[in-house]
């Protein structure tokens, strides 16, 4: 549900001081329909069918032996989960078995679920924003990853919950891209500051400036597709980052990555990579609607724990249209990786 704004402080009241408010007064944008997140949650489940399939078949039997365990091991390495976090699920699931005393493969599965659920719990965390005037989002991520799409998607959700917000095409490279954040924009009834062929640092600055002046609550900055591997490209992120940073002290509030979930253990060395660049905050997962490779937040979260600080999950997506973008929900997830 996208409860995720940070409500403005009210004024004070005429002739006056100001009220005292919390350092953070909160309030929860509409969540969508209970009807829409049904259908979306049909939409996770059957994207994730390949992914749950296999671990599904595990527990057909009628035994709980370490043939089952080996079938577990094998379903979760394929679903791309990683050595690491499959180990990790086995050791937990093997403890919550011993402690429930489970003597049928059904409800092993169940507490396998909650294994999931238990160690993804970690990444749902609600993004927010109206803590900073504007607040600044940088958004990054590989060709592909349906970067662009998931900013139009996202600037729908903030405009529908009365927020302003104004994008930035610094995307210069792609005229595609330019063309495509343009029509989003059209499309939302928001502003966009756009170059053809100007810097995109300059093209970033600019538009943080025109947020603040202009009295924006929100800045979403779109950047160019781009290989880990090229490092004068990553260069050019982090220069975008110090010169947000010049419009705007505290700025940028959110480093958000957008992977593409088909990718699976690339996923991870992609969030590895940028983490290392730029300090991410968050991460927002495109195409889960057809991977069999879905275990790999299992694998984002362990990592996470070694971290020392988990990478927030903000948004899933299982298709094109504007309601296929949702907030991630461990348990849902879970439960739709099992299917």
């Amino acid at each position: 549900m996208f409860s995720f704004f940070k409500k403005k402080a009210a004024p004070p009241p005429e002739g006056g001081a100001p009220e005292p408010t919390p350092e953070q007064p909160s309030t929860a944008v509409a969540a969508p329909p209970e009807p829409e997140r049904r259908g979306w949650m049909d939409k996770l489940r059957q994207g994730l069918r390949r992914t749950g399939s296999g671990i599904a078949q595990v527990f057909t039997g009628t035994r709980i032996d370490d043939a089952l365990y080996e079938e577990l091991e094998s379903a979760l390495l394929m679903a791309d989960a990683g050595v690491q976090a499959t180990q990790f699920l086995l050791d937990d699931l093997k403890r919550r078995v011993k402690d429930a005393k489970a003597t049928e493969p059904a409800a092993v599965k169940t507490l396998l679920a909650d294994a999931i659920t238990e160690l993804l719990a970690p990444l749902q965390q609600p993004l927010r924003v109206g803590h900073a005037q504007p607040t600044v989002i940088m958004v990054v991520g590989v060709n592909g990853a349906g970067k662009t799409t998931s900013i139009g998607k996202l600037t729908r959700h903030l405009a529908d919950a009365g927020q302003k917000v104004l994008l930035a095409a610094a995307d210069t490279f792609r005229a595609a891209a330019r063309e495509q954040l343009l029509v989003w924009a059209d499309r939302n009834r928001v502003e966009i500051v756009s170059q053809e062929g100007g810097d995109p640092a300059a093209v970033t600055y600019d538009a943080v400036v025109a947020g603040k002046a202009r009295g924006c609550d929100v800045v979403i900055a779109d950047t160019a597709g781009r290989l880990t591997t090229q490092a004068h490209l990553m260069e050019e992120l982090k220069k975008i980052r110090r010169t947000i940073a010049k419009a705007q002290e505290g700025a940028p509030h959110e480093v958000l990555l957008v992977v593409d979930g088909n990718t699976g253990q690339n996923a991870l060395a992609q969030v590895q990579a940028f983490d290392a660049a730029l300090q991410l905050t968050g991460v927002v997962i495109t195409k889960l609607d057809g991977t069999a490779k879905g275990g790999v937040l299992a694998a984002l979260a362990l990592w996470g724990r070694a971290r020392g600080q988990p990478l927030p999950v903000y948004f899933i997506g299982v298709g094109e249209k504007l309601e296929d973008l949702q907030t991630f929900d461990a348990r849902e997830f879970a439960q739709a990786l099992l299917g």
